[in-house]
């Protein structure tokens, strides 16, 4: 048994080729430009927006001669930056001494008999303390919730699970489930949002980390992870 020749193009036929011309080929670098040079721009606007900002507050409160600029034909760029860390750093050394904390126990003492003041401060110094604390579980995973209403989802960031009064209320509207805090952020600000109470069993946890997940709602939905199977393998195991 002889092997059939192969098949050739007959006799004067010609192989296509595919040609791209100038412009598709500038159009494709450009692109390539922009992928690689925008981040990297915005970036540093951002950064060199913050450390000017730093600057500027820091610069009017510290006293004439004790910075660098004032003796200097130009600015240092990060001066302010870095007189607010080593600031941060001394008072987190006063903190921890037992002098730091009667001085921090007393204003704080002070501060919980404004009926105003006490709330902000409060409310303001949980927020740091879940944010900063590495043993914290502030957006420990990202989840999908059904948001605003059902059939439409959303991508949330589990808090914690949910305490005090509004668990017990809710428990027992829901019959003792177990519920969790979402925090549904916005686009493109994700410092803005809605806090969600919902059944865990109504939440859909993904693989991607908090940080994939800011970058998807930052961006709007282009950066993009995989999420449709995620959704289906819920709606096909759901109880009607």
């Amino acid at each position: 048994m002889t092997d059939s020749p192969s098949a050739s193009p007959p006799d004067g036929a010609k192989t296509p080729i595919v040609r791209i011309t100038l412009g598709a080929r500038l159009k494709a670098y450009l692109f390539a430009g922009m992928l690689v040079t925008a981040p990297v721009a915005v970036t540093l606007y951002i950064a060199w927006n913050l450390i000017s900002f730093v600057d500027e507050k820091v610069g009017s409160v510290l006293p004439h001669g004790y910075s660098p600029n004032d003796y200097l034909p130009f600015s240092i760029p990060g001066v302010g930056l870095l007189v607010l860390l080593v600031f941060l750093v001394l008072v987190g050394m006063l903190a921890a001494g037992f002098l730091g904390r009667f001085v921090i126990g007393l204003s704080e003492s002070i501060l919980a008999r404004m009926p105003v003041v006490r709330s902000i401060y409060s409310a303001v110094k949980q927020i740091f303390e879940t944010v900063l604390k590495s043993q914290s579980n502030a957006f420990r995973q990202v989840v999908l919730v059904q948001f605003p209403h059902p059939g439409a989802w959303t991508l949330g960031l589990i808090s914690g699970s949910t305490q005090g009064e509004v668990a017990e209320k809710l428990g027992q509207h829901h019959g003792g489930a177990s519920l969790v805090t979402v925090f549904v952020p916005t686009t493109p600000n994700p410092t803005s949002g809605y806090i969600l109470f919902v059944r865990e069993t109504d939440v859909i946890a993904l693989d991607m980390t908090v940080d994939d997940g800011l970058k998807f709602v930052v961006s709007g939905g282009i950066v993009t992870p995989p999420m449709r199977d995620k959704i289906a393998e819920y709606e096909k195991n759901a109880v009607p």
